[in-house]
């Protein structure tokens, strides 16, 4: 870990650097972190939630040719590699750095993997080869963000993505692991691209062109010459995810939504581009998919209202084959062993951090790989989510988790927190939210997350109903929870506040500045204050995808709207305290997003405490930086609660 000393002097630096503070507002640093406005952290803070803070999860990440697995987990600050060798068998640390690993990727035929790793969060992820013992060689250049790399079959042949600062460009790379030597350039364009698959005889690739969140396209890239083209170009705007060859490179397999309002598993011929949908009559997305190397046996997982249903079945007759009973909750992960007769699963759900299972194909039998700890947590006491749903303002059905906290006496009305989600294209599942557990049983409160419109997970049609101008409607569906929550017997009306990270930042302060006068306060983690300001600050290589979401600011109607549903333009509306928290390494929503909704809350006269993390960006990964995020957000919600702030 860095130097405590040094971070907290950097952070001091960068604070009083950026942002003017009123000379009353108390500055102080803990860590890594520069807080202002908060006041001493009691003991019994820090008790409760180190009991929370302290549970871990097994992530797989793939597998050895030896039959053997690699997972992520976390031991000390950041999470880190490990190796399994059996069912049940010790996880053994393989990497000890101070940053923590993003992903692992096995080489094919070999005992080596590529891992993934940027600094402080700032996103600029570089690949280092190593195996499971000796040096990590680093195959990437420092100061470029590069993607997770796929591999042809017999492991000889590396590509990934690799995007520079200050540039929309997005450059293939390709790079024999074994060989010294830089990486030789295949192809660059402007635009976000990503390489998919390598045909068998390594003389084409795959590649994906991401238009939007909504909108992608496949490539094939002849390796000779470095002709591109691309597959089904008279097709209509779709979303492609995930494609494959399959045997003999005339056909590949991949997760579309085109033509449909779910996404599906389909089959593209290269040469005409005509599908054949392999999974018809879905009414629910097909999250993920993964093929044995013979292209016989399939599994997939489908997303029904936020739980995943597992599919195992033969491709080419498309009979199912036995089917493991699994936990009711979310898979996080599929993948077949190397000689395809096992299958990994990842999974997570509301009272389980996430552990790692496999699947006999042939044997049908399922076995568990990891027995992930909750810390001094006992299963039996956490909150299983509750599935509702509200009517929003033009009468469409709006999903929500709440978890409720035990043990609350008839008749008594319990505070409620509002939860929403980031991306704004993502979707709250029941997965492991220590988050929502520890804020029903510390604080007593009720914490409803819901999905509203311009969430995955719920159809095309929804995805795209807060996109452009209607990005306000979306705020909305929070209005129509409060009216839901003011109807509830269990539920205090009178104490709500709303919480939000990233795209729900932007969600929490908006609704502060439309229901303020409904709210005992807000707290938001790096969100967009104004769109205009994150479209000229957020890294060029993001920037055309945020504006096929948001908007495009050179629009002059865009702009206006821009103008019209800012926060930044609203900020006089919102009269109830607000907590701030940011990363300094933000690349996607950057410092001075935060650092001015500050300091123009703080000059309106609203009370703000605010507290930024040096060593962090889009998130707090690092252990210590979420023990504090955790505490000073139960000091200031137990304050919002405990005081009659309306």
């Amino acid at each position: 870990m860095l130097h405590r000393l040094t971070i907290a002097v950097s952070a001091l630096a960068l604070a009083s650097a950026t942002f003017a503070q009123p000379a009353a507002v108390p500055t102080r640093t803990i860590g890594s972190a520069t807080v202002q406005g908060v006041p001493e952290i009691p003991d019994d803070v820090r008790s409760a939630v180190q009991r929370y803070q302290n549970s871990r999860a097994a992530l797989f990440e793939d597998w050895l040719p030896d039959g053997s697995m690699l997972i992520a987990t976390r031991f000390g600050a950041t999470q880190q590699l490990h190796h399994v060798a059996a069912p049940g068998a010790a996880r053994t640390q393989i990497t000890f750095g101070d940053e923590p690993v993003s992903s692992a990727t096995a080489i094919p035929g070999s005992d080596r993997f590529v891992l993934v790793r940027d600094t402080g969060g700032d996103e600029w992820f570089q690949l280092y080869a190593r195996g499971l013992t000796g040096a990590a060689t680093q195959l990437t250049e420092p100061g470029t963000r590069n993607g997770t790399p796929v591999f042809s079959r017999d492991g000889t042949l590396a590509v990934w993505s690799r995007a520079t600062k200050g540039s929309a460009a997005y450059t293939l790379l390709a790079l024999d692991p074994a060989a010294a030597g830089a990486p030789r350039e295949l192809i660059k364009v402007d635009g976000s691209i990503a390489p998919a698959d390598i045909a068998a005889d390594k003389a084409s690739l795959l590649y994906t062109r991401g238009i939007s969140n909504r909108e992608s396209q496949i490539f094939r890239l002849d390796l000779a010459s470095g002709t591109s083209t691309r597959i089904a170009p008279d097709a209509p705007p779709a979303r492609y995810e995930d494609p494959r060859f399959l045997r003999g490179a005339d056909r590949l397999i991949a997760i579309s939504d085109r033509d449909s309002d779910v996404r599906r598993l389909v089959e593209i011929d290269v040469a005409t581009g005509r599908e054949t949908v392999l999974t018809p009559g879905l009414k629910w997305d097909v999250e993920s998919y993964d093929l044995t190397d013979d292209g016989r046996v399939l599994a997939y997982t489908i997303n029904e209202d936020g739980f995943s249903k597992l599919v195992v079945q033969d491709r080419i007759t498309r009979r199912a084959l036995p089917q493991p009973e699994l936990p009711r909750g979310v898979v996080t992960a599929i993948k077949f062993s190397p000689d395809g007769k096992r299958l990994a699963i990842g999974l997570t759900n509301a009272t389980s951090a996430g552990d790692v299972w496999s699947w006999d194909i042939e044997g049908a039998a399922l076995t568990r790989w990891t027995n992930s700890e909750l810390g001094e947590l006992d299963p039996a006491t956490l909150a299983e989510p509750e599935l509702i749903r509200f009517k929003s303002f033009d009468g469409l059905s709006v999903p929500a988790l709440v978890y409720r906290p035990k043990g609350i006496p008839a008749g008594q009305k319990t505070p409620v927190i509002i939860d929403i989600h980031g991306g704004p294209e993502a979707q709250t599942r029941p997965i492991w939210n220590y988050g929502a557990q520890y804020f029903a049983d510390v604080l007593k409160a009720t914490v409803i997350l819901p999905n509203v419109r311009g969430s995955d997970g719920y159809g095309k049609r929804y995805l795209n109903l807060d996109n452009a101008e209607k990005r306000e409607d979306s705020v909305k569906d929070i209005g129509a929870l409060l009216d839901w929550v003011a109807k509830q017997p269990g539920l205090d009306a009178g104490k709500v506040a709303v919480y939000g990270q990233s795209y729900g930042g932007y969600m929490s302060l908006a609704v502060m500045t439309h229901y303020s006068d409904r709210l005992v306060g807000g707290v938001e983690r790096y969100g967009i204050s104004d769109f205009r300001s994150f479209m000229e600050r957020t890294e060029a290589y993001r920037r055309d995808n945020r504006r096929a979401e948001y908007g495009d600011e050179r629009d002059p109607k865009m702009a206006a709207v821009f103008a019209r549903i800012a926060p930044m333009a609203n900020l006089a509306k919102i009269r109830k305290p607000m907590l701030v928290m940011q990363g300094a390494n933000d690349p996607r929503v950057p410092q001075f997003e935060s650092d001015q909704v500050v300091s123009r809350l703080r000059a309106n006269g609203q009370e703000v405490w605010y507290v930024l993390f040096a060593d962090e960006g889009h998130g707090f990964l690092k252990k210590p930086n979420n023990d504090l995020r955790r505490e000073v957000e139960t000091l200031f919600l137990r304050k919002l609660f405990l005081t009659d702030a309306r």
